[in-house]
């Protein structure tokens, strides 16, 4: 269907009809919305774990026109949903073309528009936007400016045209008149100066603001919507009161609220499917271990809560794991990319930096704490996938002097082989059904991921220069009476494997 080119030809669609005249974002945005309700279409695709609490909350508020807030932590997804709001957006509407706020061919709100219609009448040109130019997003900080949100008054178009300072053609319009017929977004909304609310506490309310002392009137039609961490946004933060009343919702974000939710989060998030000519796979269990790193650290009080561990620090270190076993593949020539336990130990740098630490957590360092998290991930993983099974053997071997040390750079084979020494392990991980015989990479992560349960759970110990060695070492004899070679003497006398 041709598009309108000119006022005279936009007079004689749909869009001249009362119905559209009068229908403002947030209606439109209402009514695209009940139609996805109506035809059972996926609303916000990618968006997982908040189906029976945040999107309900979400829907309601659009469907009452609400400006409204997304409190949450970083990492939860709150950005995200703002962004996918645009598919609640008419795929074009037309505005009057060179206006700089998208005015309404037959409503403008500005005095370029509302001249341009006066002079030219039907042959006044028309330009056509799409959904996604009608989503404009401000990260706050503050050093943010009324002229950046607003605008300010422009002295080179007042000497260009003539004009007045106080005329309405010399403003140079800001981010929120531009927004104008859209959606405007603020993300952390308290960091703004409180000016700066103020100011936008009159767009909402009066529709009037004032630049430089001069009143500008603008009845802009925008949907506002924010993010904020419920930390900051109390009556006691960095937030106003009359703008916080104005915000019609609140909804409160999350992060998974199981490790299954969790677990698809990342998966959907991280480079998984990569573009090389090694297959990757990832074991289930591995994915749970990654994934409990994240919920162990947001319950670790060495950790700032307030602050929160994002969902990125499991994405990151699923992609940190898959590169290390990658690299790995690369060197042994592999053709499957599996990850291993030694490969979670390789992604301490996609930890370290996500973790916001308190006095105590400071003092012990945050690659310890993060070695810790990944211990304990291994110890509830374990429990949930091997607890109850007979690890006796396993552990009296290790008590009877028994040791290994991992190299992590050797092919599965070769680690499978040395793993054969440990009376039971194997069997054990054909019993409990984390790997078959037939696959040795996943056969060497599995057990890689008992070993290190018996560690959390103190059965066995480990170590960065010995490996997994017994519990408690026993007291060491005099120089020169202790065992030499074999025979169960101490930690060095297990095989020192793949070194």
């Amino acid at each position: 269907m041709t598009q309108a080119t000119t006022l005279g030809e936009l007079k004689k669609t749909e869009w001249a009809s009362p119905a559209r005249r009068q229908r403002t974002v947030k209606d439109e945005m209402r009514e695209n919305l009940i139609c996805f309700l109506e035809n059972g279409s996926p609303l916000f695709p990618g968006i997982v774990g908040y189906e029976e609490t945040v999107l309900p909350q979400l829907v309601n508020a659009i469907l009452s026109r609400h400006n409204f807030i997304l409190l949450g932590l970083r990492g939860q997804a709150k950005s995200r949903i703002l962004r996918q709001l645009v598919t609640l957006l008419d795929e074009e509407i037309p505005i009057i073309a060179g206006s700089e706020v998208n005015d309404d061919p037959f409503e403008p709100i500005s005095k370029y528009g509302r001249e341009l219609i006066t002079e030219r009448g039907d042959a006044t040109p028309i330009a056509w936007l799409t959904r996604e130019l009608r989503f404009v997003e401000k990260l706050a900080t503050p050093d943010v400016t009324i002229a950046d949100i607003i605008g300010d008054v422009d002295p080179i178009k007042a000497a260009r045209g003539g004009h007045l300072l106080s005329d309405e053609l010399t403003m140079h319009f800001g981010l929120l008149p531009r927004a104008n017929r859209g959606i405007f977004a603020i993300n952390e909304l308290p960091d703004l100066a409180g000016k700066i609310q103020v100011g936008l506490f009159n767009i909402m309310q009066e529709g009037d603001v004032q630049i430089k002392g001069y009143p500008v009137r603008l009845n802009l039609d925008v949907a506002l919507v924010f993010t904020a961490n419920p930390e900051d946004y109390t009556a006691r933060g960095k937030i106003i009161t009359p703008l916080k009343d104005r915000i019609g919702s609140e909804i409160t974000t999350h992060y998974p609220l199981t490790v299954e939710l969790g677990t698809a989060i990342t998966q959907q998030e991280a480079w998984v499917d990569r573009n090389g000519a090694r297959s990757v796979r990832v074991p289930d269990f591995m994915a749970e271990l990654i994934e409990r790193i994240a919920f162990e650290a947001r319950e670790d009080k060495r950790v700032d809560r307030r602050s929160g561990v994002s969902q990125r620090l499991p994405i990151s270190v699923l992609d940190n794991v898959l590169s290390n076993a990658e690299r790995r593949t690369i060197l042994t020539k592999e053709k499957t990319v599996v990850p291993r336990i030694s490969d979670v130990y390789a992604a301490l740098p996609a930890i370290t930096g996500k973790l916001e630490l308190e006095y105590e957590g400071e003092l012990q360092g945050s690659e310890t704490i993060a070695k810790d998290l990944i211990r304990r991930a291994a110890g509830r993983t374990f429990e949930g996938r091997v607890g109850g099974a007979n690890v006796d053997d396993i552990v009296h071997w290790f008590d009877e002097g028994g040791a290994l040390k991992i190299t992590p750079d050797e092919r599965s084979e070769a680690l499978l082989k040395g793993f054969t020494v440990v009376p039971g392990l194997l069997a054990l991980i054909e019993q409990v059904g984390l790997a078959g015989k037939k696959d040795p990479a996943t056969m060497v992560s599995a057990c890689e991921l008992v070993l290190e349960g018996l560690v959390a759970e103190k059965r066995i110990a480990r170590s960065e220069e010995l490996g997994y060695v017994r519990a408690r070492a026993e007291q060491k004899p005099p120089f020169g009476k202790g065992p030499m070679g074999t025979g169960g003497g101490g930690p060095g006398t297990g095989p020192n494997l793949f070194t």
